[in-house]
């Protein structure tokens, strides 16, 4: 049996189980897109499974009523609550907060640097988008703030899945206006993450990271964008954090932080206006803007050991609300004094691809390199064009990266 508590009304039902969240929102005939599901205190997906014992709560995000608690703003009834912050909203308090949240992000991204700032309504902004809450509520943040921001989303071939996101994507741009680019990793480069990751024997997370990283900066270069943003969350942020931490990534963690500047030509600066807001804040904030999204993770998602890494946060975190943000928000204090630790001396020179002319540390980059890899393994894909601008595509609706460099280290294991 699956115990469920449902709040408004609140009563508890006991459902037969195992089995997925979305079964059991169809079974208590729920709108997957009105509520947040929690099970053993984790927000979780509706291709999540539930097993017997498993006690879940869903909470609709849009309620309020008689017994709901006030907003912190305007003593409204409140829709969603927020321990770390000891703070509860209304639907438009919590918007305001979303967005003043991602206003101190950008205009005070790092410790020790108050006149640096991530961007400028000067820049032209990329955002990376995945057809996930986090990049659709980035990008719809950023517009409704007055930026000057176009979207980029790559098809990476994932059957059904990719084709949603995409979907949702062009929906999402066509509704605002917006302007959407869209490079499909198989048409352009000859291979998708699945194609890739048989060919290289590498995990399709790290075949798809790579990739990404590359085409966000290309895409950005050739189209004369100033600043790549992606919707690495805080606890994406947290959960890197521990994973570097844990395998001292030293590298990794000189890197991490919600600025990456351009070191060279090539190259843009690479941002996480998102860092100081939860997952389910995110989600929350798509719910209650009707942005509609992929709530399916990827299928190709499994043994990513990020997922273990916030399981293990959010279990502090349900102890000491606040644990994540102090966590991630400490280290990033002390991050350019952990750089200068870190720093060797005889740190690598960029010099330019001598296949794609991109910014790489050797003869030719980790893009290129990998490319080859696939396309010898699977001659098959072999005809597809060679790297170059022109074989991205772009219009008006047209479709997660840290570092420019592929050779270089993310600081991120994620989007």
């Amino acid at each position: 049996m699956v115990r469920v508590r449902l709040r408004n009304p609140d009563r508890v039902e006991q459902v037969d189980g195992p089995m997925t969240v979305g079964e059991l929102l169809d079974h208590l005939d729920v709108n997957p897109t009105t509520v947040l599901v929690i099970a053993g205190g984790e927000l979780v997906t509706a291709d999540a499974e539930l097993d017997e014992g498993t006690e879940v709560e869903i909470r609709p995000v849009i309620s309020g009523g008689a017994g709901a608690p006030r907003c912190v703003v305007c003593r409204a009834p409140a829709v969603i609550e927020e321990p770390r912050h000891r703070a509860a909203w209304c639907p438009t308090h919590f918007v305001d907060h979303v967005h003043n949240q991602v206003r101190k992000a950008i205009d005070h991204p790092l410790a020790g640097r108050p006149r640096e700032r991530m961007c400028s309504y000067d820049d032209h902004l990329l955002v990376a988008v995945s057809g996930g809450k986090d990049s659709l509520a980035l990008w719809d943040v950023l517009l409704t703030l007055g930026y000057r921001v176009d979207g980029l989303y790559i098809g990476l071939g994932i059957g059904g899945y990719s084709r949603r996101s995409q979907q949702i994507c062009e929906e999402f741009a066509a509704a605002r206006g917006a302007r959407l680019h869209v490079v499909d990793l198989a048409e352009t480069y000859g291979y998708s993450t699945p194609s890739g990751a048989r060919a290289t024997t590498r995990s399709a997370c790290g075949v798809c990271g790579l990739s990404k990283r590359y085409v966000f900066n290309k895409v950005a270069v050739d189209h004369g964008y100033d600043v790549v943003a992606t919707g690495h969350n805080l606890d994406d942020e947290a959960a890197t954090l521990l994973g570097n931490l844990l395998r001292w990534h030293d590298d990794f963690l000189a890197r991490q932080r919600p600025v990456l500047p351009a070191t060279g030509a090539n190259q843009v600066r690479k941002v996480k206006p998102l860092y100081r807001l939860s997952e389910r804040e995110m989600a929350a904030y798509c719910v209650i803007r009707g942005i509609d999204y992929v709530v399916e993770e990827c299928p190709l998602v499994d043994g990513n050991t990020g997922h273990e890494h916030k399981e293990m946060l959010n279990a502090v975190e349900r102890s000491a609300p606040g644990a994540k943000a102090q966590f991630l928000f400490g280290f990033l204090d002390r991050a350019d004094a952990f750089a200068e630790e870190s720093r060797t001396g005889d740190d690598p020179v960029l010099g330019a691809c001598g296949q794609c002319g991109m910014p790489t540390v050797g003869e030719t980059c980790a893009f290129c390199r990998q490319r080859e890899r696939i396309l010898s393994t699977l001659p098959v894909l072999a005809t597809a064009p060679a790297v170059s601008s022109s074989a991205v595509s772009s219009s008006a609706v047209s479709s997660n990266a840290d570092a420019a460099c592929d050779d270089l280290p993310t600081g991120s294991s994620h989007r």
